[in-house]
């Protein structure tokens, strides 16, 4: 029995090199000379306390073969850096721009795929029907790529600049001559026929001499049979991933078949291996830092939450913001189906430092993680939480949280809280932010007093901004730069907490609240101890 078989090409690509004249170099630093090897750093020391950590594992969920995780970890320092992230970020949130996008990695995963594959294999001749599948799919994301950024009304300085070096990448003689010998190969590789001869245990491969394709002839025999309620018994064919050896085997015969074929096409594969362009397999990788993080943003924009640009300044110390709100917690309400509270900060003139105070559980360390979180996305040139926002771009940002006693260091906690708020005080400047959270609450309150005043001296008088989180309302009104921010509960049932704070005086119950709690002397413990 004679049967048709087709054979599977091979293609391998040339680098492309572009014209002096271009200007993309990647669509996360417009210039080399803001380059961070983001691959070689490290998550900040203050990840952990103000929870980005936890953002950013949800942020990159489904993205795990980009590894976008270090992408997060350095803010840029350049105002006009992070301008050009902000318009590439808010030129993506059009889903015309993002539908061009999409369809391209789609692609290049898929090709990707196809190497991974070849890679996996040991039958030569597959190996190099992987490599001709991955170029060609790589040749048409490409090629589709620019096709679509040609149509759109481009206003990013990044989408713009790749436009044009895809433009002229397409248009390039290496990739025109690519795209062409790919053609010609698969249409050479698809019109080789074959023939089976099957005897028993043995196969033998030979050339195609006109036999009759029985295929055809079933068919026709077996029509009158046919019924249109019957069942479908078609095997879907999924992705194929190998071959067994009786396969090889009829691939060898084939390629001895046709020799001069596929000698040309494994020297081809030698000689063009590195087909492709590390610009655009950069910017694959880089683009999804903006993809992953928008696509993030979608499920807060349909609980009515906003997002807004940032209006960011090296010199202004006047920062604000409308109807903001902690995104790490707000992700984690959003799936509880629970309510986000949202909050306003500002200050100007002189303020530098918010002094939080109120009752426990009352949204006081989360608005400290907000202003620091907020901060930090914006430093990395994302759209930040809030209807409007007006932020300083900081040079370091430190955290000082409570933790527990580590036996390791032989200090006490009193101790290891001082030496870490010295260690900080030391490395700010007047243009670092510092986020405190109920710090000396080991101590007695004369001494947690005496050493908070301290602090927050050295910190007016280094003018950087602060927040800081405590139950000592002295703090409250230190100096013309605090700022007293109070969390509210609700006037008629003070047990309840609407999670607002508003600016205004301390009202000195904060910490009389927390020791009688913590001395089981409120009205409802003293209650059910007569009771008892």
């Amino acid at each position: 029995m004679a049967l048709r078989g087709r054979c599977w090409p091979v293609l391998i690509g040339a680098a492309f090199k572009p014209h002096k004249g271009m200007v993309f170099h990647s669509i996360l630093f417009e210039k080399a000379s803001g380059e961070v090897d983001v691959d070689k750093s490290e998550p900040p020391a203050f990840f952990h306390d103000l929870h980005i950590d936890q953002l950013i594992a949800r942020i990159t969920v489904g993205y795990e073969e980009y590894a976008l995780a270090p992408f997060y970890y350095t803010c840029l320092s350049d105002l006009d850096a992070i301008a050009y992230r902000q318009e590439i970020m808010e030129e993506l949130t059009g889903q015309v721009v993002m539908q061009a996008i999409r369809p391209f990695s789609a692609k290049m995963h898929t090709m990707r795929r196809r190497l991974e594959q070849a890679k996996r294999l040991d039958y030569k001749h597959t190996k190099e029907r992987l490599f001709l599948e991955a170029v060609e799919v790589y040749c048409e994301a490409v090629e589709r790529l620019s096709a679509d950024l040609d149509a759109l009304d481009l206003q990013s300085r990044g989408l713009r600049a790749l436009r044009e070096y895809l433009r002229e990448y397409v248009a390039s003689a290496s990739f025109q001559n690519r795209k062409a010998e790919t053609e010609k190969l698969k249409r050479d590789l698809s019109a080789i026929r074959y023939c089976l001869v099957i005897n028993g245990s043995s196969v033998t491969v030979r050339h195609y001499d006109g036999e009759t394709d029985y295929s055809a002839t079933i068919e026709e025999t077996f029509e009158k049979f046919r019924r249109a309620s019957a069942n479908r018994y078609q095997l879907e064919v999924r992705d194929w991933e190998g071959m067994n050896h009786v396969e090889a085997e009829i691939q060898k015969g084939i390629a001895l078949l046709h020799p001069e074929l596929f000698c040309s096409l494994e020297a081809f594969g030698v000689s063009h291996a590195n087909y492709l362009d590390q610009k655009i397999s950069r910017f694959e990788r880089e683009v999804q830092f903006y993809i992953a993080y928008l696509t993030y943003l979608e499920k807060f924009r349909r609980a009515g939450l906003s997002f807004c640009r940032p209006d960011l300044s090296q010199t202004s110390k006047e920062v604000s913001a409308d109807k903001t709100f902690d995104l790490a917690l707000a992700g984690k309400l959003i799936d509880t189906k629970a309510t986000v509270v949202c909050n306003d900060f500002f200050l100007h003139d002189t303020e530098r430092i918010f002094i939080v105070s109120g009752p426990n559980q009352g949204g006081k360390t989360t608005f400290a993680r907000t202003f620091g979180e907020l901060h930090y996305l914006a430093g990395l040139g994302c759209l930040v939480p809030g209807e409007r926002a007006k932020l300083f771009l900081f040079d370091h940002l430190f955290t000082h949280f409570e933790r527990e006693e580590d036996i390791s260091n032989l200090r006490g906690k009193l101790q290891d809280d001082l030496v870490r708020v010295h260690q900080i005080l030391e490395q700010a400047t007047p243009n670092s932010l510092i986020v405190m959270n109920e710090i000396f609450s080991s101590t007695t309150l004369k001494d947690a007093v005496y050493l908070s005043k301290k602090i927050v001296a050295r910190i007016s008088a280094l003018d950087l901004l602060a927040v800081c989180v405590t139950f000592l309302d002295e703090l409250a009104s230190f100096n013309e730069k605090t700022v007293s921010v109070v969390s509210v509960v609700d006037p008629n049932d003070p047990a309840v907490r609407t999670y607002k704070l508003e600016r205004r005086p301390a009202d000195g119950l904060a910490y009389a609240l927390a020791i009688a709690q913590k001395y089981q002397v409120t009205y409802t413990s003293l209650k059910e101890r007569i009771r008892a």
